[in-house]
């Protein structure tokens, strides 16, 4: 099954940049889409944001469109998540996320990363 490892978080000031990487090992067919999903303390686990491997086609969740940016390397099997004009309201553990298809809903991924935090300070 494929394995998901996340770098690039850290603590940023509100309207700073971060960007998130999820290299993945062991992918197969069915591994069409990566997305990133967040957690903040208290809160459910919510989409943030896809991508599919072949066309590269994208998917937002309205609270980060405009603002995050998802793409990919397939040379590289790693995916991107490039967060601008952060705010307090992100800060959250972020998870990489092998999914079965391009989907917000969390019953199609199959394998998640270890997640990595992100803090946003006013």
């Amino acid at each position: 099954q494929v394995q998901l490892i996340e770098s690039g978080g850290g603590l940023v000031q509100a309207g700073g940049s971060l960007r998130l990487s999820c290299a993945a090992s062991g992918r197969t067919f069915t591994d069409r889409a990566m997305g990133w999903f967040r957690q903040a303390p208290g809160k459910e686990r919510e989409f943030v944001a896809a991508i599919t491997w072949s066309a590269g086609t994208t998917y937002y969740a309205d609270s980060v469109k405009g603002r995050f940016t998802i793409s990919k390397d397939n040379a590289k099997n790693t995916v991107y998540l490039q967060m601008n004009s952060l705010k307090p309201e992100d800060t959250a553990v972020y998870y990489c996320a092998a999914s079965a298809r391009l989907s917000d809903d969390k019953n199609y991924v199959k394998n998640w990363g270890q997640g990595t935090q992100v803090t946003v300070s006013s």
